[in-house]
């Protein structure tokens, strides 16, 4: 499935699901993550990502898609990729 993960989190947290995030998908914008992953690899990063969250203060939007041959990306502007930045 193809998914893409939003999320607004407390400062003290934002690297920490930042860095776990990064682990299973690719980091498109601030606060944004989409890719490719198995429905088990989902429910792991998702788990682990919950035992960073503070769920009083923070928000965390999971929008999957199963057939993702239906999705069509339009990207205005500049086509950004977090890592070749930082790498």
């Amino acid at each position: 499935m193809f998914v893409i993960l939003t999320y607004d989190v407390g400062e003290k947290r934002v690297n920490k699901v930042r860095k776990k995030l990064k682990e299973y998908l690719i980091w498109t914008q601030n606060s944004v993550f989409e890719g490719e992953i198995t429905e088990g690899k989902l429910k792991k990063c998702l788990y682990e990502v919950n035992k960073i969250l503070n769920k009083q203060e923070d928000s965390l939007y999971i929008y999957e898609i199963k057939a993702s041959s239906h999705i069509k990306k339009k990207i205005i502007g500049i086509d950004k990729s977090f890592d070749d930045i930082f790498l």
